[in-house]
């Protein structure tokens, strides 16, 4: 849905809702896909949009609440009746619910939880239990399981009454044990393609790609990377089948991954305040998210101004070379991130190992300097010719490469560094390219000056 026509749809619904037909709104917009209704919703004013969703149906409301942002949802539930809230959620799959009865304060969440179906409620507690960025916290109780001895037929048979019973996800078919352990994994097609009469040990997998309860989501979205499947079986510390992972939960962790590592390369902690309320939350849990990390660059800062203080006599003797200071700070920190930005991402999709990290570094340091002797020479010429001095476009230029030969090395060694020591690399790295890149830089610089400048000068 392009921004026209969502503004014009916006633009009809209010004016539905102007004319108090409310028959006609609830017929608009039961008519929109789910994922468009998300778009207009957000654009909606909280009145409007708490009105818009009292009239939806019950199955349309449950499916829309997985496309809204968690703030939203909870918005939503709070503002409407008990009843019909909880209606909403029992609707929902578990994981689902429990993720946006986890939003909520522990007193509101209870209540729901009272509310509910007694075995639903039962399996939400229990995945509340979990930390939510593990398979645990993750994962959908409900799923298939059949016996061993069963036949294909028994299977398919079995399938058609759970499956329209507890409204499941049907990927796969898992083989379990009286006590519930997991023996083997059937995919649909193998089913639908095997004899009726052939027993389902004779076709499953016994060799499963498995998650365990406690497995954390950047292990989960490497194993479905790797494998490709659609779902994953978790069990806990006795291969007992606990639930499943989809392909779609995993896209979510991935979306919300990649965010967090945004975030936090840029120095905004995502540890203290919720992602969503960075960016259009409370104010105050905004400034919260982005200073400590500010802080840590204002006292890095600092050490860069003592360098400059250090070479005051220099900056007295020849004033000219202050206004090369930014072209360095600037060339050196973009060339810096470059580096930093690619050994980030590849840690985090395991195309970079710490086993590795030599060899990277001296990679880096090669392309740094193979670009910075380019700028180094273009900034020689430019220099040159606009101050009339080969010496100093010589100094200028030379400085230039070292500094950002610097750059790649520091840019490439502080996410290794920070990995060895179990500490995100996402999450310092900005603020500590930056504020070292400057120290550096402004050391190379000033000592250059200082060693060949100086006494021509």
């Amino acid at each position: 849905m392009d921004m026209i026509n969502l503004e014009n749809i916006i633009e009809r619904i209010r004016e539905i809702m102007d004319d108090e037909t409310n028959e006609q709104l609830k017929e608009e917009l039961n008519g929109y896909h789910v994922a468009d209704l998300a778009d207009i919703f957000q654009e909606l004013k909280p009145d409007e949009r708490l009105k818009c969703f009292t009239l939806l149906d019950i199955d349309k409301a449950a499916d829309l609440m997985e496309y809204l942002p968690a703030q939203t949802q909870v918005e939503l539930l709070s503002d409407i009746d008990e009843e019909l809230a909880s209606k909403i959620l029992t609707r929902l799959p578990h994981d689902a619910a429990a993720d946006v009865l986890g939003d909520m304060e522990d007193d509101e969440s209870e209540t729901y939880l009272d509310k509910l179906p007694h075995k639903f409620s039962e399996e939400v507690r229990e995945l509340l239990t979990y930390n939510e960025d593990t398979a645990g916290g993750i994962m959908n109780p409900v799923v298939l399981t059949v016996n061993s001895d069963m036949s294909v037929q028994d299977v398919l048979n079995h399938i058609r009454i759970k499956a329209e019973q507890d409204n499941m996800e049907l990927y796969y078919v898992y083989v379990t044990d009286k006590q519930n352990h997991l023996l083997g994994v059937v995919s649909l097609r193998k089913l639908l393609t095997s004899p009726i009469n052939q027993k389902v040990e004779d076709i499953m997998i016994s060799d499963i790609v498995k998650l365990h309860v406690d497995d954390y989501s950047d292990y989960i979205i490497d194993e479905f990377m790797k494998y490709q499947y659609n779902a994953l079986p978790v069990v806990d510390l006795y291969n007992r089948l606990k639930g499943m992972i989809t392909w779609d939960d995993v896209h979510d962790l991935f979306e919300e991954e990649t965010t967090e590592e945004i975030y936090q390369s840029s120095g905004i902690s995502t540890e203290v305040v919720d992602e969503d309320e960075i960016l259009t939350g409370n104010i105050f849990n905004a400034i919260r998210a982005r200073t400590p990390w500010l802080f840590i660059t204002l006292l890095g800062e600092f050490v860069a101004v003592n360098v400059a203080h250090f070479y005051e006599h220099t900056l007295t003797a020849l004033p000219i070379i202050a206004i090369f200071m930014p072209l360095l700070a600037g060339l050196g920190g973009n060339i810096g991130t470059q580096s930093i930005t690619l050994m980030v991402r590849g840690l985090s999709t395991g195309q970079v190992t710490l086993s590795s990290a030599f060899h990277h570094i001296l990679r880096e340091a090669l392309i740094g300097f193979l670009i910075g002797g380019l700028f180094g020479v273009l900034v020689t010429f430019a220099t040159w010719g606009w101050q009339h001095s080969v010496l100093l476009g010589i100094v200028v230029g030379v400085a230039m490469t070292i500094n950002m030969t610097m750059a790649t090395i520091i840019g490439t060694f502080t996410p290794f560094a920070l990995k060895a020591i179990n500490v995100d690399p996402a999450v310092a790295s900005g603020p500590v390219i930056a504020t070292t890149i400057d120290v550096v830089g402004l050391a190379v610089y000033f000592s250059l000056v200082t060693l060949f400048l100086i006494r021509v000068f």
